[in-house]
């Protein structure tokens, strides 16, 4: 297993990896089917992130093909360019594995090397497996988003957790 920074020739496989996610889990924001992206869409966007300094894209490759990700987007005014908000996503056969901690680990690497202050993410309140990873890697809930989304046919809330560096 190889964790790496995302290459601009990922954005075939890069593209085909967030519509398996999206499909496998209940607690992404876009729906199965729902997000309309091309690969060259997508290659335009790593290509924006890779050249950014303040947001990166880590990816899990397993057997030449990719099997998670940790999307870390940085702020972009002054007040707020200290934070980096995350987004990680992990194909479901390979969840409980340990890569999501291994992605945080490299993530607070390159945040640290990069001289960020606070990480920080939101996390639908009964996504128990997702709350248990950002606790054991140190987040904690700063609060809740009443009603952020809406799922299987009713409102659900969010945590938001953040991370101090």
């Amino acid at each position: 297993m190889l964790i790496r920074e995302i290459k601009p020739d990922d954005d075939e496989s890069f593209t085909k990896l967030i519509k398996q996610v999206e499909s496998e889990s209940q607690f992404m924001l876009f729906e199965p089917g729902e997000r309309k992206i091309s690969p060259e869409e997508q290659g335009k966007r790593i290509e924006v992130m890779r050249k950014s300094d303040n947001s990166t894209i880590f990816v899990v490759e397993e057997d030449k093909q990719l099997i998670g990700y940790l999307i870390a987007m940085g702020g972009y005014a002054k007040r707020n360019k200290h934070s980096i908000y995350l987004v990680i996503g992990i194909i479901a056969q390979y969840r409980g594995l340990g890569i999501g901690t291994k992605l945080f680990k490299q993530l607070e690497k390159w945040a640290t090397d990069h001289n960020f202050h606070r990480l920080e993410l939101t996390v639908v309140t009964h996504n128990e497996a997702g709350l248990r990873l950002y606790k054991k890697m140190g987040f904690e809930i700063e609060g809740t988003k009443r009603h952020s989304l809406y799922i299987d046919g009713k409102f659900v809330d969010e945590y938001y957790m953040s991370k101090l560096l």
